[in-house]
């Protein structure tokens, strides 16, 4: 069996945050301004993709992210809801696309294309000498 068997074109996930000022560009860098830093959005439209197939890989796999291609089109202050939302688009013998896009309510603020590989979880920790050391919290 392949581990992309059941994964299907369309399948979609969203992940929905709150913004916070621990996710502004400001919090990371000094005089910069309190509003959701492009790598928050990446980050969350990451776990949007991943959430889309994981459920329909095979036990012991997983997806990585590999390739980003996004625009970060608008600024969103803290205390505004943000939606990361992802739709499968291709599928590669050992990846796959999404187009990815965020939203602050009805305005879209980003958008673009990601692709995650597919591993085997016990073969990744014997190449790269790392473990998994916890589930996530999302």
């Amino acid at each position: 069996m392949d581990a992309l068997d059941n994964v299907r074109l369309g399948m979609t996930a969203e992940h929905i945050v709150t913004v916070t000022s621990e996710m502004t560009v400001g919090y990371f860098v000094a005089n910069m301004p309190q509003v959701y830093a492009t790598p928050m959005m990446i980050l969350h439209i990451g776990m949007a993709s991943g959430s889309a197939i994981a459920a329909h890989l095979p036990e012991g796999f997983v997806s990585v992210g590999m390739d980003v291609k996004v625009r970060h089109l608008a600024a969103t202050p803290v205390g505004r809801k943000v939606r990361a939302f992802s739709r499968v688009v291709q599928i590669d013998p050992k990846s796959v696309v999404f187009d990815v896009e965020a939203w602050d309510g009805e305005r879209k603020i980003g958008d673009g294309t990601h692709r995650r590989g597919i591993v085997d979880v016990l073969e990744f920790e014997k190449r790269y000498g790392v473990r998994q050391l916890a589930t996530s919290v999302a």
